[in-house]
């Protein structure tokens, strides 16, 4: 019996130290349910649209002049795809005198389904455009002449921390009394320090009132007035609004994590290290005499620069050696998938593209490229590749989007560049180059390779990336291609018939109607034009 009660006390003593821990453990904040869409609440958006300057009437009647030369670049802005017509049916007459010509991208789907299509693709733009729009990108006006000193720009805080708002002051005619109206909505306000004869009403709240007699006093706590961020987001803003007697402003506080810097370690040496700054990354599909012919050609220049393979070929080979990754895809997995694998396992703060039927010779100068990236602010600078004929190609293109309506944007595509970069008199800024590049790392893992572009695909790569990929080219850099002149006697083996379906497929063929659904649907075009 003794026994018995002894065993309930220990239990009883159990469970209590056991409640006890976990009342100790159990969180004590109070998580509130937010809304994480980021926009503004319809109070802040009646009033940001109040602040829109109205149509001056009395400025109808004062004569204006237009300049044609100006406001035809105001045209252009417009979403407008139109070819060129006409023009000289001439052999090489296109390479000679290139003609821009215009496609529309809806044909990639077949009629019955267009509609649908469209309501999903409206559907999952309004989903993007509330993803990725903040409030600071809402247009606000300064109104004239307002007493208001504020910060413009560059206010930012972290997350869920607390910043003092750099910059505020009232510059207001002397008068009996002075007040000063702050606002936010994804925080609260608050003072740093008290300064005497001012009177602080709502501090640590949202809305937080400044009043005094004394316009230097004012000034003074204004100096101290703190903001913190109380609605978690990793990237968003909030509009804070400041008021006086007959006078506001709206300016915006940038709420944000840091970027978090990924840096390489590439050693000591005071020239470019070339085997810890780049790694060579190449997609093989069955040609891989012309593969082997690419490694012994970068051996012979780079001994111990890594070389990474992706193969989806039907029945893969071994490829083997010093500084050799070799890594086997499903058959026939495709062009951009066997791209992202490469670049998914480059660890070196450079990758190298080049394509499989590539040769290095004396003039693939690595080192000038490493020296375009670490002297300049490009992510991308592309080389040019020398054709057995003495022609040499940069495939430079410049990409530029017009805004459309509902149906979606236009995209155009030309040959050429922007400027010449200073400093480097054989190198230009562009959009869009050759398979021959040098490119940081991380930059093109960001953007990544679309894998659904199995067999067509080069410059969707360099459309995903653009605004955010600052690309270059340079023609002093050349790599080899090898040959595809085919004598007429030497019979085409069954593995380059292979590759050659594959790599090859005709303009109406699936993959290429896989590519124009993808820019009608993934990127919202509407249309396409190039030269």
């Amino acid at each position: 019996m003794r026994s018995l009660r002894k065993t309930v006390l220990l239990i009883i003593l159990v469970s209590v130290v056991l409640v006890l821990a976990l009342l100790h453990s159990w969180p004590t904040r109070a998580y509130t349910t937010v809304d994480v869409w980021q926009r503004h609440g319809p109070i802040v958006e009646r009033r940001l649209e109040k602040r829109l300057p109205d149509p001056d009437h009395r400025l109808g009647n004062i004569p204006f002049h237009v300049r044609d030369s100006v406001a035809s670049l105001l045209a252009r802005n417009g979403c407008v795809c139109e070819g060129d017509s006409g023009g000289v049916n001439l052999p090489f007459a296109q390479l000679l005198f290139p003609r821009v010509s215009a496609q529309p991208l809806h044909t990639a789907f077949e009629s019955a389904e267009l509609e649908e299509v469209k309501r999903r693709r409206a559907k999952e733009y309004k989903s993007f455009q509330k993803r990725s729009q903040t409030p600071a990108d809402i247009l606000i006006i300064a109104e004239a002449n307002n007493p208001l000193q504020y910060p413009t720009q560059g206010v930012e805080v972290r997350p869920l921390k607390t910043i003092i708002i750099p910059g505020l002051a009232l510059r207001s005619l002397p008068r009996d009394h002075y007040s000063i109206n702050i606002t936010a909505s994804l925080g609260t306000l608050n003072v740093a320090a008290d300064v005497d004869g001012v009177k602080i009403k709502g501090d640590g709240e949202m809305h937080m009132m400044l009043s005094s007699p004394l316009l230097l006093n004012l000034n003074q706590q204004l100096q101290f007035v703190t903001y913190t961020n109380t609605l978690f987001h990793p990237n968003t803003a909030d509009t804070v609004r400041f008021e006086t007697e007959g006078h506001e402003a709206i300016f915006s506080i940038n709420i944000r994590h840091g970027l978090t810097p990924k840096l390489y370690n590439t050693g000591s040496k005071a020239d470019y290290n070339i085997s810890a700054l780049v790694t060579i990354a190449t997609k093989t599909f069955l040609r891989y005499d012309k593969l082997q012919d690419l490694i012994d050609s970068v051996r012979r220049f780079y001994p111990n620069v890594t070389i990474v393979i992706a193969d989806d070929s039907e029945n893969p080979k071994t490829i083997s050696g010093p500084h050799i990754e070799h890594y086997i895809m499903p058959f026939g997995k495709g062009w951009f998938a066997g791209r992202n694998l490469a670049v998914s396992q480059v660890t070196t703060k450079y990758l190298l593209w080049v394509d499989d039927d590539f040769i290095f010779t004396a003039n693939t100068k690595l080192e000038k490229l490493v020296d375009v990236l670490e002297r300049t602010t490009l992510d991308l600078v592309g080389g040019a590749v020398r054709e057995a004929t003495g022609y040499t190609a940069t495939y430079r293109q410049t990409i530029s989007i017009e805004q459309g309506e509902e149906d979606g944007d236009c995209l155009h595509i030309r040959r050429g560049f922007h400027h010449v970069i200073q400093g480097f008199p054989n190198c230009v800024v562009t959009d869009g180059v050759i398979n021959f590049f040098l490119a940081r790392t991380d930059k093109v893992q960001q953007v990544g390779f679309d894998p659904r572009l199995a067999r067509v695909a080069h410059l969707e790569f360099f459309i995903d990336g653009l605004g955010s990929l600052h690309v270059g080219s340079c023609d002093d850099v050349t790599v080899n291609h090898a040959t595809k002149i085919r004598l007429p006697w030497v019979s085409q083996s069954e593995s380059d018939k292979t590759y050659a379906k594959f790599r090859y497929p005709l303009a109406s063929s699936d993959a290429t109607q896989l590519k124009n659904g993808l820019l009608f649907f993934k990127n919202r075009f509407q249309c396409l034009t190039h030269n």
